[in-house]
């Protein structure tokens, strides 16, 4: 048997050890992948992400709890920072989530950001897929706590939910331009402190100023489509206490609903096209560098640095010249 068919009948050791594979690039993984991607395509990822401290991973370990009370499998991502010195993760997500890991129905996938600066690693895609093959229904990514630059999940999510906590402040101002955007429900956590109110209310006023339809924005037909149900997911604004298990089952009813939204409007499909299009653009740009390290090497890269730190040529010329190496003569 080999990893891919075991993964597939369900061993979590193969299926650990085959996503070790794809998490790191392996051309064994790509192999894997790449059989496994018709499969794809099922799932409902939902993205948990927000500000250091809003208490994403209890609130991440109650929703799954509540997913389980209704019968439903799912498959946890915790991306956890890497350190910048020694280049490993703590992974405490796992630490954090203790009491799931012997849930049968649960299968709890802990990797390392790896310096990718949007809240997830670059692989964390690759992973996602590969549980939704192997038949997980509901696919739970929580990001590294990083503030306005975890906008990447929405490249990986179908559902973002955006948590914040009590004593935001004006802070909640600064996330209009950035996560505010991509949020398709917002939660604040920690309800049972005396801030929640205010935090509530500054949050509604910034969706009353410039009122977001979700990261997905608005339903509408594209060429050559069927007309879209009319009108947007409004966004709500929910109110949870994780430590006390209290809003849990509304916030679990809000993101079933918003999956219902995406398929009657027609958005689940336009988001399988815009994630299809990230992805390739995506392989794109890593297979560049790939090209780049094979064919310019190191030595040349440290003498282009070399050009620009000496002011004989700026940085896009000499970018420029390097990739006219991935191309033979008369092929450019």
């Amino acid at each position: 048997m080999t990893l891919v068919e075991a993964a597939l009948a369900g061993e979590r050791r193969a299926l650990a050890r085959l996503l070790s594979l794809v998490e790191n690039g392996a051309a064994e993984g790509r192999e894997a992948l790449a059989t496994l991607f018709p499969r794809t395509g099922h799932a409902h990822i939902i993205g948990i992400t927000g500000s250091p401290g809003a208490g994403k991973s209890t609130l991440l370990n109650r929703l799954a709890r509540e997913f389980r009370n209704r019968g439903t499998t799912l498959a946890i991502v915790a991306v956890d920072p890497t350190s910048p010195y020694s280049g490993g993760a703590l992974l405490g997500d796992r630490l954090r989530m203790r009491d799931l890991v012997t849930d049968e129905g649960i299968f709890i996938r802990s990797m390392a950001s790896r310096g990718h600066p949007g809240g997830v690693a670059y692989a964390t895609r690759d992973v996602a897929l590969t549980l939704d093959a192997v038949g997980f229904p509901i696919i739970l990514v929580e990001t590294v706590g990083a503030g306005q630059a975890q906008v990447d999940v929405a490249r990986v999510a179908h559902t973002v939910v955006l948590v914040e906590a009590p004593g935001m402040g004006d802070d909640i101002q600064a996330l209009k331009a950035g996560l505010m955007e991509i949020a398709d429900i917002l939660v604040v956590n920690k309800s049972d402190r005396a801030e929640a109110r205010q935090t509530v209310s500054a949050l509604q006023a910034v969706l009353h100023g410039a009122p977001p339809a979700g990261h997905h924005g608005p339903a509408v037909a594209e060429a050559g489509e069927p007309e879209a149900f009319v009108g947007g997911w409004e966004v709500p604004i929910l109110q949870t206490s994780a430590l006390e298990n209290e809003g849990i089952a509304e916030l679990v009813d809000t993101i079933e609903g918003h999956r219902d939204y995406l398929h009657t409007s027609g958005q689940w499909g336009r988001i399988l096209k815009r994630h299809a299009r990230a992805e390739v653009e995506a392989w794109l740009q890593r297979h560049l560098l790939l090209l780049l390290e094979e064919h310019v090497g190191e030595a040349r890269l440290e003498e282009a640095v070399g050009v620009v730190l000496r002011h004989e040529q700026d940085p896009a010329t000499v970018a420029r010249e390097l990739l006219q190496t991935l191309w033979l003569p008369g092929e450019k």
